[in-house]
């Protein structure tokens, strides 16, 4: 989540002492700033699709050792170019006057454990539905197989902790994304473009699930492992070269 606050901060966690938009470390570089805006274009995003309410979900991008993360307690239709947040890859703040979001352990521990670039975390309805039913999402759907396989649910932990992203960790084993039991989701992808689409579809398969699931007297077939593995291998080549 991300609507808690620490102390020294004012209504928007801004640090004591320190003016709104005046970077806390350096200032940001162009490719920092134009990432930064890509990053608040997707968190909003997420607002406008229903995955994510009021200050709920985060999102980051990786640009070289910077971690740009979006900041707690702030709405995403408030963000300007001014409130860039960035972080080096041990969670120490490099830029911006705003805290990032108290999630910031699980993406850390996905940018120093994988190869991603961006991080979507969301509290999706539906998926958040399914991690309260499941420790793994059912095969409804061969999409899974893009996520690297059947979906996870990482076991319970207090958000913001590091038992949290250890546990997220484990689900993401060979895979680009997870639920988190009775919290929502978690994708990374190369691009906050892939991130966010992975985000999406796994919303799209808890949902598809759930209503499968509710017909009264009916079961929902679900694919075998050699199924999903053929459409994993299809879609490896998937989309435009």
């Amino acid at each position: 989540m991300a609507e808690q606050r620490r102390d020294g901060r004012d209504a928007r966690g801004v640090r004591e002492g320190v003016p709104a938009g005046e970077a806390w470390g350096r200032r940001a570089r162009p490719e920092e700033a134009l990432a930064w805006e890509v990053l608040v274009a997707t968190a909003r995003r997420t607002v406008q699709d229903a995955l994510v309410v009021g200050t709920s979900g985060n999102v980051s991008v990786r640009v070289g050792d910077t971690v740009l993360v979006t900041p707690t307690g702030v709405p995403y239709d408030r963000l300007t170019p001014d409130d860039v947040v960035g972080v080096d890859l041990d969670g120490r703040q490099v830029l911006g006057s705003l805290l990032p979001t108290s999630e910031l352990p699980m993406h850390l521990a996905v940018y120093t454990t994988t190869d991603a670039h961006a991080v979507v975390h969301t509290h999706a309805v539906h998926a958040t539905a399914v991690s309260t039913l499941v420790t793994e999402l059912p095969t409804i759907h061969y999409m899974a197989a893009a996520l690297g396989g059947p979906v996870r649910v990482a076991p319970y932990a207090t958000y913001g902790t590091a038992e949290l992203a250890e546990n997220m960790l484990r689900a993401l084993a060979d895979r680009s994304g997870c639920l988190l039991r009775n919290h929502g989701t978690i994708t990374h992808g190369a691009t906050l473009d892939q991130a966010y689409d992975r985000t999406a579809q796994l919303e799209w398969m808890c949902r598809l699930w759930l209503t499968a699931s509710s017909v009264p007297g009916l079961n929902p077939t679900l694919l075998s492992a050699e199924q999903m593995a053929e459409a994993g291998e299809r879609l490896r080549g998937y989309g435009q070269p």
